[in-house]
């Protein structure tokens, strides 16, 4: 099992920056990927960034140059830097972790940009 817990979501106005956090109740060095995903209402949930064990990172072309994700692996947290953000960024963000066969969500962070 793997538990994990976002924070770091709130209001901001668009070209403003946020830094969202998840903490996992494993070390990193056991789970296959760690990854961000969001989801708008109405829409599906959709992979943000992510970054493998080995530090392979990669990115949605909607948020290429603008988000960052990296990882403290003796703090066992992985963060998104989020910058220059648009109000099509508004939507729960979702820390995800992949573990052999399984994956595991967090419960969310709100994330919503004003025009």
């Amino acid at each position: 099992q793997v538990q994990l817990v976002e924070s770091g979501g709130g209001l901001v106005q668009a070209g403003g920056s946020l830094r969202l956090s998840c903490a996992a109740s494993r070390t990193l060095f056991s789970l296959n990927t760690m990854a961000w995903y969001r989801q708008a209402p109405g829409k599906q949930r959709e992979l943000v960034a992510r970054i493998t064990r080995d530090g392979d990172i990669n990115y949605a072309d909607t948020v290429k140059g603008r988000f960052t994700i990296s990882r403290d692996m003796t703090k066992n947290t992985v963060d998104l830097q989020m910058n220059s953000l648009k109000p099509e960024d508004t939507a729960v963000y979702f820390c995800n972790a992949q573990r052999m066969a399984s994956s595991y969500w967090g419960q969310g962070t709100q994330v919503i940009v004003s025009s």
